[in-house]
């Protein structure tokens, strides 16, 4: 059983993974800055005295790092605060790994890559569009530039699972636009082909990812996606065909957005690296969408 620090553990992500690894049996501790609980400890990471001394007191064998400005448009609006947590934070972390002699796995995003050449493997050259994109860029130069740490670059694509609010995941908001009928209009992008996936499986996958052996080696940057591609136009599709809504109050919008944070077209993850590492120890595993969808909004009525 390993030790394992999670970190921005009451987001989306980061409280799949924190579950995750309970349920598997390890030591865990959860930390959250804006919505910590009796269980999870209250850090503000951008306190690096007080992080190295929650790290070093806790002596974690893993670091999930998943706390990071994941909205677009907020790092757009905030260019500073978004840099001091998305590179400023995973350095000092990376840092840390090589001092208290810890892996770091640091979670990044399909959104380093411009969307014109998919699928992209791990080794493909970067070129963020927007701001957010950038800032993970160079969070994962500053997180694998630390010579002697022990850090994992995991790039995953947009998010949706359990939340505690829709607006909380760029996919489980669709819901909320599905289920408007207040009589407004919405143009939704039928343009970039986007892959949703699980957070319970990507938690999943990292429970099971601490137990590869050292003799296999871990490469410094892996990705994980579901395979199945859709415009956030056709999840609605599919989110008003679970519901038994109509849907005539979300018109597609095929252009490419004229305004507003620019985001890539199709920015498909190649994840056969990541197969290859977990085969023997449950492989890569991704529920499909609709399906998942289906029996989640069932059990919640």
């Amino acid at each position: 059983m390993a030790r394992v620090i999670v970190t921005g553990a009451s987001g989306v992500l980061g409280s799949a993974v924190y579950a995750a690894f309970k349920s598997a049996g390890h030591t865990v501790l959860g930390l959250a800055h804006s919505r910590p609980t009796d269980e999870l400890k209250k850090l503000d990471l951008l306190d690096e005295d007080a992080t190295e001394s929650y790290f070093a007191e806790f002596k974690p064998d893993w670091v999930i790092h998943c706390a990071a400005e994941r909205r677009p448009d907020v790092a757009e609006k905030d260019p500073e605060a978004a840099r001091k947590i998305n590179v400023s934070v995973p350095e000092h972390l990376a840092n840390l790994s090589k001092k208290l002699k810890f892996k770091l796995v640091y979670i990044s995003t399909d959104y380093v890559f411009d969307g014109t050449s998919p699928p992209y493997p791990p080794s493909a050259r970067t070129n963020p569009l927007n701001l957010y994109g950038t800032t993970k860029r160079d969070g994962e130069l500053a997180v694998l530039g630390v010579s002697g740490s022990q850090s994992i670059v995991l790039r995953v694509p947009v998010l949706y699972g359990p939340a505690p609010n829709n607006t909380d995941s760029a996919v489980n908001i669709l819901l909320n636009v599905v289920a408007d009928r207040s009589g407004k209009q919405y143009k939704m992008d039928h343009y970039a082909t986007r892959f949703p996936t699980n957070v319970l499986d990507i938690a999943d996958f990292l429970a099971r990812l601490i137990n590869v052996p050292p003799t296999r080696a871990i490469p410094p940057i892996l990705h994980y996606s579901a395979a199945e591609p859709f415009t956030k136009y056709e999840m609605c599709l599919i989110f008003a065909k679970i519901l038994g809504v109509p849907h005539g109050h979300i018109i597609p919008d095929a252009e490419p957005p004229k305004d507003g944070t620019p985001r890539p077209q199709n920015t498909q993850l190649y994840v056969h690296e990541t197969e290859d590492l977990m085969e023997g120890f449950g492989g890569l595993g991704w529920n499909p969408f609709e399906e998942w969808w289906t029996e989640y909004l069932k059990k919640s009525q």
